[in-house]
């Protein structure tokens, strides 16, 4: 049976979520009648990432520049679905919201989309405004989070996949992208409004407010910095035992 749909998951020293989302993806994948596939692209990780895929029969590929957009990239050329799914690690998805990005993809006037963000945990109330906020932001605009993103095998050739140039909010440069690719062809950019995806808050459990604050300052009037890795330690460094 040919492969419908390909799920690419980026992932730097994810040993401890890897076996979480599997158990979430096989369970939405059981769901369906098409055939799927699983890669997970081990993006230079020290730890146990790349076996534990393997383990989980995953497609394994290797990146060793630590970069999300090469790593997607990277997981998006060996993959062999019609359909593209990108996930972050640390991401769960419902039956439903895996069906209906499918159905979306399968109906011939959507290009790809996201979905809107709910979070693992409890949160503060800043936090909790800062998601409801991008949440409002993705419907409005048609941006995609980087924990989910779906389209089109053809719209990710068509306009290059994602920016290797940034080191963050690759996922913004491509729904933009794709967005226009397919308004030309009269396919729509869809945001899934309901089920949401499901993804952690550690990022923001690892850093204060205040350096929080900073990087969204300095990343917000200083975009050019998004081409250079240490201002983005947001998306990349991690604290020892986590």
């Amino acid at each position: 049976m040919a492969t419908t749909y390909s799920i690419i998951i980026p992932a730097y020293n994810e040993e401890k979520w890897l076996s979480q989302t599997f158990s979430s993806l096989k369970e939405a994948m059981s769901t369906l009648d098409v055939s799927g596939e699983i890669v997970v692209v081990d993006n230079n990780s020290t730890d146990q990432t790349a076996r534990i895929a393997k383990q989980h029969n995953a497609q394994v590929v290797f990146e060793p520049i630590n970069q999300i957009s090469r790593a997607r990239n990277a997981g998006a050329k060996v993959a062999q679905g019609r359909y593209f799914i990108f996930m972050d690690a640390d991401t769960f998805i419902s039956p439903a919201l895996l069906q209906t990005a499918l159905k979306n993809l399968s109906s011939g006037i959507c290009c790809g989309g996201g979905g809107i963000v709910r979070v693992d945990n409890s949160m503060q109330p800043l936090a909790r405004k800062a998601i409801n906020l991008w949440n409002w932001i993705s419907i409005k605009f048609g941006f995609a989070a980087g924990c989910f993103i779906y389209c089109l095998r053809e719209g990710f050739a068509a306009v290059g996949g994602f920016s290797e140039k940034v080191y963050a909010s690759e996922e913004i440069w491509f729904s933009r992208k794709l967005r226009s690719w397919g308004k030309k062809r009269h396919m729509a950019f869809q945001i899934i409004p309901s089920p949401p995806v499901t993804t952690s808050i550690r990022k923001l459990e690892w850093f204060s407010p205040f350096q929080l604050l900073i990087m969204a300052f300095v990343l917000t009037f200083f975009p050019f910095l998004l081409r250079f890795r240490f201002p983005c330690s947001f998306w990349y460094h991690r604290p020892k035992n986590t």
